[in-house]
């Protein structure tokens, strides 16, 4: 890795690589505690819906005065992509529709972005990557999020000369999640709602985390990033420790639970009855692949690798994932290199809403984490054929009809208000459909 010696050479000229930071919670105050320790990165511009709430969180994460400073403070997003003094924009909102607005934004201002905002590249992540490639312009994975550190994963065996089965994270799961709203999701966390509360933890958010919205989202984004397709039922979450992955993560024809091979999905840190899982990968993200002859699957054994019974797929893992700690390897890689840490490159994957409970006609939609849907993971070519409405835009948007408990909520069964991020999302379905259907045919 080149990284470090590169950002040594410009901190050396007096050129420090310089972000303009959009979002200030957790993931970018993460990003914030490394600054100081990491000579030649600096925060030039941090934009905040609260501008005072960033400055604070630039202070609880150990910036002295000085650096407070000399960091601009701004309210509006579109602003520091546009600001001279930024040469790499990180997108850390976590709304869509916001995400969407300043991606292109950076893109017009020909600034590198970083998209910490998985929600926003599902929703038209494969548009945006296009477009950034069109301008010259570096459009990234977040380095530390899990789809980031898989796309890494996948790419490290493809350039080995290894084919890849599966590939995906783990995360604590069961089948009564995707019901869970934000009035009982602490219990599952093993928290109290006021314990949460004065940890200033947003119920919604990390329900989405819980109900399997953001798994679907970020295998999703896999599932573009690498070329892979995703289960035509969606995720099934089997239960499976590190050891067992490459018994269970491959084709049904060889024994395991995947439809076929070169696939997502995620593990469950959970077995069905709620016990935990033997050397589970909550945390981390793996990849499964297949030996191309019996000389590497032979090498599998004599260096340990664990394989399933037959030798000849075996595993490779990352047990825990850093997020915002780990940022700066996308945003130097950009800057530096000129290179994505995980680029979305196809349409394979799509996030739809699904009705938690029975739901009426006039009720208001209220996205991912919320009462009324969860996100699942769907084939790209079924979404649109379906005419299913994407998780990134269920949010403040009026049923026209009613939807049955466990439905696909469709783009019209509900008042959908003009909107840019609506209108980048039907540009992008109409440029790739034709791709998508091409798939879908083979």
């Amino acid at each position: 890795m080149s990284l470090y010696r590169l950002l040594q050479a410009r901190a050396a000229k007096g050129k420090p690589v310089r972000v303009g930071l959009i979002g200030a919670g957790k993931f970018g105050s993460m990003l914030l505690s490394q600054i100081p320790t990491t000579p030649g990165l600096e925060i030039a511009v941090i934009a905040d819906l609260d501008p005072e709430r960033a400055r604070a969180a630039c202070r609880t994460v150990g910036w002295d005065d000085k650096r407070v400073e000399r960091t601009t403070f701004i309210a509006d997003g579109r602003a520091a992509c546009g600001h001279p003094d930024v040469e790499v924009v990180v997108e850390a909102t976590g709304a869509p529709a916001a995400g969407i607005a300043h991606a292109r934004a950076a893109i017009a201002a020909r600034k590198h972005i970083v998209m910490v905002n998985v929600e926003a590249d599902v929703l038209a992540g494969p548009l945006l990557a296009e477009e950034a490639r069109e301008a010259g312009v570096v459009y990234s994975m977040a380095y530390g999020d899990q789809p980031a550190l898989t796309s890494e994963l996948v790419d490290w065996a493809r350039a080995c000369g290894f084919s890849v089965v599966c590939a995906g994270k783990g995360t604590k799961y069961l089948p009564l999640y995707h019901t869970v709203t934000p009035d009982d999701v602490w219990g599952h966390y093993g928290l109290t709602a006021d314990a949460a509360k004065r940890a200033g933890m947003n119920p919604q958010m990390f329900n989405s985390f819980l109900d399997g919205t953001k798994s679907a989202i970020e295998m999703a984004a896999i599932a573009n990033a690498c070329e892979l397709e995703v289960p035509a039922a969606g995720l099934s979450f089997p239960p499976c420790g590190v050891d067992d992955l490459p018994h269970v993560l491959r084709q049904t024809s060889a024994g395991g639970v995947l439809e076929r091979p070169g696939m997502v999905e995620v593990v469950s840190s959970l077995e069905r009855d709620g016990r935990p899982v033997f050397r589970d990968l909550r945390w981390g993200v793996y990849v499964v692949l297949e030996a191309p002859n019996d000389y590497a699957a032979a090498c599998f054994a004599q260096y340990g690798l664990k394989t399933d019974a037959t030798g000849r797929y075996a595993a490779m893992y990352k047990p825990y994932h850093l997020i915002g700690l780990e940022l700066a390897m996308s945003i130097l890689s950009a800057a530096l290199r000129r290179e994505p840490i995980g680029q979305t490159r196809d349409f394979r994957g799509d996030v739809v809403a699904v009705a938690k409970r029975p739901l009426k006609a006039g009720e208001m939609l209220d996205g991912e984490g919320g009462y009324t849907v969860w996100g699942k993971l769907a084939p790209a070519a079924r979404s649109l054929a379906d005419g299913a409405l994407p998780i990134g835009l269920a949010h403040k948007v009026k049923l026209t009809q009613p939807i049955a408990a466990g439905a696909t909520v469709r783009w019209a069964d509900v008042e959908m208000p003009e909107s840019d991020a609506a209108n980048v999302r039907r540009a992008m379905e109409q440029r790739f459909a034709g791709k998508v259907g091409a798939k879908a045919a083979e």
